[in-house]
Parts: structure tokens; sequence; C-alpha cells
């Protein structure tokens, strides 16, 4: 019996359904009787309530879901960390995960892909814009609304990238999932947001080829074909693919980081391109290997002598923190992969009375006739295939099974798919007739269905005018059929869009009103101009738009963020800051220092902004066990002139005593002490931007 179900959490989340069970955590469909709305609830396990590293992810993923604001991401609504129980309440997605979606459907259009995958790296450039890292993305985290909606999900082994240290340091080796993990996190190295896009590259091929880019019978063998071997080329496996499309999806997935897409925004502005223009090829230069690969001098590299910086930071007293589950985990997995290397190795080089075992021959492209004269013919089992194909020419092989470069035994069924000519005439109809109709007949007879909107005023919305070739002409199997349908009346078009930057919000307001536009809303943000002064809007005056387009006009508050300079304490330990805003902690500032080395950042900088004249900021330091949130240096901030004054600091021998566990020497009454006397910034006032 759940000890959950049927229970109330904290008073407030009566749990109604398991819907998921994860490695670490419980997920529950839940009604939260305070707010009257159904949520998700995730309980951490209680095998790791003990289990520092555990907590410590399962905290990590609610502090970084908590800081982001972004329609593709799930939010956090509430969570708790107690000593018996830790749980996180999330928005409830009423969807099912793009991983089932796939299964269900194997492969999909090429536009629902990309309308899934622009959505994803929405998700992502909001994280890393950011400083979030997700390290796990994959269907299986992705929820797939209705609408067809996407949220990103399943923040677990996320990490701030600013922050990031090698894993092994930190005792975790957050390489998510094997089959959609980049090349550096297969090698454990250092991870930042190119491995995202990597991750969405292998995602976005696995929905245009009904496949994954690399399979193998273990997990090792998938990490190394990560690392090795190039994936076959999406158009080798579904011919439908654009050109244009296939380019994103094998820029996204180089192994170099340096010719992989380098942002979320770079990679959404070539999708941009080419949903404009589909046909479009992008003068990319990049590696594509057509030959086969052989995976065993990789072993070595996955853990090699190049490998020895991680030991730079160990020293710190951090290193005693590392988990001992992290530690085990670490070393099985050294212990496997010498062993797959061994059994590789010696079983290629000993065992003589075995199957040979040989590398997939690439025949897809090849005229079947060549192919049965092809060199290694008789190392196959041949099974063909024929299907009516009007884009490939007849008697090509388009499609085979098992894909090229797979390992395969001597003797194996090998399927080709070859392509045979048909032809078909175009079905009759009648102008006027339901556009759903006349797709649905043309599609019974093996037609492909473009669509062309045209503003008519004879016909009714999204009935047929014409078809393009006319009915009644034979076309081959597969063709094309132009379906010209009525848009009823004429599209808005778009208009000019006044350049409103300087003026005051209403002033602005105005004039774009008075321009044609009807939806005006305000962000008020710190700036350096006149309170009421319009300093940004969104889209810009460069190019024209709709006249229904949101703008979004940023505003100046009056007052000025401030940019603070704070001297640290000269130490190789690991801390991490807190910082309050008039009383109020600032969560994404605060996050992004939550694991620093002081010595490394000192001086240190920091921004800051209220709409107040007059405010403070406090900064909180943590260090290990010695030192828990101790107020470490308070500033007063005039928000209106930009200036801040020092108001009091940790002097040296406060936090020498502190970290120590001793009493601090009598102050010599000079003032505020610097705990770093190599700064001479230390208790000056400043001024902000």
């Amino acid at each position: 019996m759940d000890k959950y179900l049927g229970k109330r959490l904290d008073g407030r989340y009566e749990m109604r359904e398991l819907i998921g069970v994860g490695g670490m955590a419980y997920v529950y469909k839940a009604y939260d009787c305070l707010d009257d709305r159904t949520v998700a609830v995730k309980i951490l396990k209680d095998e790791f309530l003990t289990n520092e590293e555990f907590t410590r992810r399962f905290r990590n993923e609610s502090k970084a879901i908590a800081i982001l604001n972004h329609p593709n991401i799930v939010k956090v609504l509430d969570v708790g960390f107690g000593e018996r129980l830790q749980y996180i309440v999330m928005e409830y997605i009423d969807g099912i995960t793009l991983k089932e979606y796939l299964d269900q459907r194997r492969d999909i259009r090429w536009k629902e892909a990309v309308h899934f995958a622009v959505q994803i790296l929405r998700a992502l450039q909001h994280a890393h814009d950011k400083g979030i890292v997700h390290r796990d993305i994959k269907p299986q985290n992705i929820m797939l609304l209705s609408d067809g909606t996407i949220k990103v999900t399943d923040f677990g082994i996320a990490r701030l990238s600013r922050n990031e240290l090698r894993a092994t340091v930190e005792g975790e080796k957050a390489i998510g999932s094997v089959h959609y993990i980049s090349p550096e996190q297969a090698r454990g190295d250092i991870t930042d947001e190119k491995a995202d896009l990597y991750s969405v590259g292998v995602a976005l091929y696995e929905m245009l080829t009904g496949r994954l880019p690399f399979e193998a019978d273990n997990a090792v063998s998938v990490a190394i074909m990560q690392m090795q071997t190039e994936p076959t080329q999406p158009h080798l496996i579904n011919a439908e693919i654009p050109e244009g499309l296939e380019q994103i999806t094998m820029k996204a997935m180089q192994k170099d980081t340096s010719k992989r897409y380098q942002s979320a925004a770079e990679m959404l502005s070539d999708f941009e391109e080419f949903k404009k223009n589909p046909s479009i090829r992008f003068e990319y230069t990049y590696f594509v290997d057509e030959t086969p690969t052989r995976y065993v001098d990789a072993i070595t590299r996955v853990r090699g002598e190049g490998d020895g910086a991680v030991t730079d930071v160990s020293v710190t007293r951090e290193k005693k923190k590392i988990s001992s589950v992290a530690i085990l985990s670490a070393v099985a997995a050294a212990v496997v992969i010498v062993c797959v290397a061994f059994v590789l190795i010696f079983t290629g080089m000993f065992s003589g009375d075995s199957v040979e075992e040989i590398p997939m021959d690439n025949f897809v492209g090849k005229d079947y006739n060549d192919v049965l004269n092809h060199p290694n013919i008789s190392f196959y089992d041949i099974d063909v295939r024929q299907e009516p194909k009007a884009d490939i020419p007849e008697n090509q092989v388009y499609k085979q099974d098992p894909l090229p470069n797979t390992i395969v035994k001597k003797g194996c069924r090998v399927t080709l798919y070859v392509a045979q000519a048909a032809y078909v005439k175009v079905p009759d109809f009648q102008p006027g007739e339901n556009k759903e109709d006349v797709e649905k007949r043309l599609k019974g007879k093996g037609f492909k269905v473009q669509t062309s909107d045209e503003v008519s005023t004879t016909y009714a919305k999204d009935t047929v005018i014409r078809l393009d070739p006319k009915p009644g002409e034979s076309l081959v199997y597969g063709s094309t059929v132009i379906m010209h349908v009525s848009s009823g009346e004429e599209p808005p078009k778009p208009i000019d869009m006044p350049n409103v930057l300087g003026l005051s919000f209403d002033n602005a307001k105005k004039k774009l009103l008075e321009a044609g536009f009807s939806n005006v809303e305000p962000e008020y943000v710190n700036a350096d101009a006149a309170k009421d002064t319009v300093v940004a809007a969104t889209p810009d005056h460069s190019m024209d738009q709709l006249p229904s387009v949101e703008i979004v006009l940023q505003v100046s508050t009056g007052y000025r963020n401030v940019e603070i300079e704070m001297a640290l304490p000269k130490t190789q330990l690991t801390a991490s800051l807190e910082f309050y805003v008039n009383g109020t902690e600032d969560e994404a500032l605060s996050a992004s220092h939550a694991s620093i080395i002081p010595i490394t950042k000192n001086p240190l900088k920091f921004t800051v902004g209220a709409a107040k004249d007059t405010y403070s900021v406090i900064v909180k330091l943590s260090i290990g066990d010695k030192i828990n949130s101790e107020l470490y240096a308070e500033y007063t901030v005039n928000g209106k002139t930009g200036e801040y004054q020092l108001v009091s600091q940790m002097t040296g021998d406060e936090f020498e005593a502190k970290l120590n566990g001793t009493t601090p020497s009598e102050p010599d009454g000079s003032g505020t002490e610097n705990p770093n006397p190599d700064d001479p910034s230390q208790g000056e006032s400043g001024g902000g931007t």
C-alpha cells in the first residue's frame, strides 16, 4: 500500500494518484486544497533522505527551475525540505512525454519535428541566459500537451554553467541518458550550453528518422559511439527530409564543440531561415564520415592521463565530501569500460571459431544491379522489398536494415528497400469542395499534398479552387499535387512601426495606436534614463509588423541598477554567498554564487537594483560547516544616483576565528578591517550604472 496515497501533505496537498517513478523520486498527481487546483508533487525516496549527494541534487532541481519563468518550462509552485520528507510541487502537465508520442508514431512529419525542436530551444535559450545548463535533454524529459505545446522538465542534474567544475570533483557523474549525451559528457569533461544543443540534435534526429543515431547492446558501447562514430545521414534513412533541416541536425550533433552551434539563439536563427524557405541550403563546413568505424581505440580515452587536471581543485576541503555512492559509481563505470575493452580486443584476437563480425556496407543510393555485383555481397543474406517511389530513381536502394556502419555478423539478413516507379491519375473534384475531403482523396491515391492559400471572393474559406496538375493527368506515384485553397478575405498586411524610444510611455503608446497597432504593454525596468521614458521596444521598429502584434515597451522606473565591488577573503575553500536586497533574497543572484572559490573571484563584482531612493544590500557567507549564513557585508545604495556605501564587513580576524572556531583579536580602532589587505577598494563607496 502506498503510504502517501489518500494522505494530505503538510495539510494542503491531497495525494490522489501515483503517475511516475524515477531513480530518486516518486511523482504524484495531487489536489491543492488551498488554491483549488491540480498539481504534481515530486517526493524524494526515503532511502535517499540521508544521502547528502541525492538531497543536494533534489534541492538543485527546485532551485534551478525556481529561477526560470518560461511557457516551455514546467513551473515550481512550492517546496518542502524537512528531515523526514522532501518534496517539490510543480504545475500539473496533462499530456504525454515526447518519447511516448514518438513510440506511438515511430517517425513524424518534419514540420512537426521543427515545431517541437523550436519550443525546446526557446526553453533552453531562457535557461542558458539564466546560467543554467540542463544536461539531460531527452524525449523522456519533455512533456507534450494536447495543443502541441512543449514543456521541458526534470532539471535534476542541471548545473549553473558559470560555476561549473568537473563532474569528478563534485562526486557526480551527471551524464544524463547515454543515447542523448554529448561526447564531452561521455568523456566526463566540463560541459556547457553546447552539450544541451547536441542532445537537441539527437532528439531531432530521432524525430525525423524514427530511430536513434547510435544503438548497441550496452550503455558503454553507445557512449563510445557518441565519442567516435559519425551518425548515418538522416536522408539515407528518410529521403523526404529537406537538406537544410538535415544540415541543422548534423551541425547540432558535431563532436567538435567549435563546429557545433554555439548558442540556442544561433540554432533558432537557422530554424527561422529554414521555415521561411524549406529548400534553403546552408553553407556549413562540418564533418560527415561515411566509412565504417571501430570502437575499441576509444576505450582508453574515457579516463586517460589527459584527465589528470581534475585534481587541480582537490586542494579544497570539499574533496572530503565526495559521497561514497558517487565514488563507487565512478569506479564501477571504469571497471565496466576496461572489461568491455578487454572483451572486444581479445575475442577479436582469439575466438577463431566464432562468426566473424564486420562493418555493414552502405548500399543506400546505389542501383540494385550494382549492389548484386558488390565484392562483399556474399557476406549477407539479402532480402529485397520494392515500393513505388516518386522522388527516387527507379531500381535505386533508398533504405537498408541494418544501417550502414553497424557491426554485424557475416551471413546476417539484410533488407534492401528498392524504389519502383508507379503512375496514378489525379482524381476529379468539384470547385468549392471542402479541402479535407479533396486532400483525403488525393492521399488515398498516393499523392503528397501541398496547400497554397489564395484570396477569393467566389469560394468560401477552406474550400478548393483548383488542383495543379489538373484532374485526369497521370503522375508518378508519390508526386506532389498543389491544392489551391480559398483563404476568404484578404489577410492583414504588415505596417510601419514608428520609433518611440526616448518618448514618455503615454506619448509612445499614443503614437503606436495612431499608427494602427492595438496591443501595447509596458515593462518597467531600472535604466539610466528619466522616469517613464521608453528605453527599448520588442519588437523593434526596424521591420514592419502586423497590426495585431504585441508590442512591449521597456519603461524606465527612474532608478538605476548599481554594480558593487566587494573584497573577498583569500581562501581556496568553496564558499556560497546569499544576497538580500531591502530584506528580500535575490534568488537569481544567490543561485549564481552558490559555489565559488573566493580567491579566484577577488574582488567580486555584482549588480543589484530596486525601485527605491535608498535601500540596503546584505551579503551572507557560508563555508562548509564552519561558517553558516553569517553576515559578511552590508551596503546602503542610492537608487537615484547609483552610488553605494559600505556600512559594515566581516574583518579578517573575524573570518579566521569563525573558520577555526577561535576568539577574534581585539580591533585596533581603525574601523572596518579588510579581510583581503591587498585590495584597497575595501571600505570605499562606489557608483553604479
